[in-house]
């Protein structure tokens, strides 16, 4: 049996090497990106059996995102579009040490995802997994995206499949009142809440501490887990009515493009196979941490190097 499924957006991101500037460069990296696929590939590659399902076109460009998430084992089970206008979505990064900060440019308006209908996706394979997990972005793309996963994630709930949804609210896709209006309607299907400190007040309301927040939020929405992370703060985790409390580990500050996602497929590698709330965010930090010294957005890691982070003892990743 599939241990958890994802679903959303991958794009294409192309970044100019040695943090050159956008305006100039001659060439590019070219790297798989999408926060449900980061968390696909971060929980594959700590021990689950993970499905990242889409739509993407039948083209070159859709075969080079499909082909890198394979590399990492992770299944791809994608609808094909083959129309003529069929685009795949894609994202420029700039880096920039201070106190030149990143710069970050999207072109996917229109992108074959953003039609991909409940009918076409492999529901029964939702309905099957352990787990099931989304984000915030995925509905903010398109009003047909709105509603397939709404569709997913109550198919999975009535299924008895584990659900999971990180808030992740980016402000270049929709303003604050709309996005709380659209996922707090999706919020009676999800079990495990993960909402940054800053996206609770921003799009939730929610004021106060991250226990102030993740027991209103709870007791709203009756979520199973609530994680609110804090960023270098660490994260916090309501869970049955106990407050688990979780630090940073130190990490580099190279790479932090999809720490968060890293953080969410590190605590569902241990939550999905029955560990406890404390042990996921442990391993979902350790992820992080890792994450932050590995270029692109995916957390290019393995079980050893996380319990080494865990345990303190970061020269044994080296041997």
């Amino acid at each position: 049996m599939t241990d958890l499924v994802t679903f959303g957006e991958t794009m294409l991101r192309l970044s100019p090497p040695d943090e050159e500037r956008l305006e100039t460069a001659d060439q590019y990296n070219v790297r798989a990106a999408g926060a449900e696929s980061n968390v696909a590939v971060a929980a594959q590659r700590l021990g689950l059996d993970a499905v990242w399902t889409s739509k993407l076109p039948d083209s070159s460009v859709g075969r080079r995102v499909a082909g890198e998430l394979r590399t990492h084992d992770v299944t791809v089970d994608v609808v094909w579009d083959d129309a003529d206008d069929a685009r795949q979505g894609t994202y420029y990064l700039e880096q920039g040490q201070p106190p030149r900060g990143n710069e970050v440019i999207y072109d996917r308006a229109g992108a074959s995802v953003t039609s991909a209908s409940t009918a076409e996706l492999p529901t029964e394979t939702v309905e099957s997994a352990t787990g099931f997990h989304t984000t915030g972005i995925t509905p903010a793309l398109s009003e047909t995206l709105e509603t397939t996963t709404a569709d997913l994630l109550a198919r999975a709930q009535e299924a008895n499949t584990v659900t999971s949804f990180d808030l992740n609210y980016r402000s270049k896709l929709w303003e604050p009142a709309k996005a709380k209006a659209v996922l707090t309607d999706l919020f009676p299907d999800v079990d495990v809440l993960v909402v940054a400190r800053r996206d609770a007040e921003t799009v939730l309301d929610r004021t106060g501490g991250a226990e102030s927040v993740a027991r209103g939020l709870t007791d709203d929405y009756g979520f199973d887990v609530t994680i609110v992370t804090r960023g270098a703060e660490g994260a916090l985790a309501l869970a049955g009515g106990e407050v688990y409390e979780q630090p940073t580990y130190e990490a580099s500050s190279a790479h932090p493009v999809g720490t968060g996602d890293s953080f969410v497929g590190g605590f569902l590698s241990r939550y999905l196979v029955g560990e406890s709330v404390a042990d996921g965010l442990a391993w979902g930090a350790a992820t992080a941490a890792l994450k932050r010294s590995v270029p692109g957005d995916i957390a290019v890691v393995s079980p050893h190097e996380v319990r080494e982070v865990i345990a303190g003892d970061t020269e044994a990743i080296t041997r």
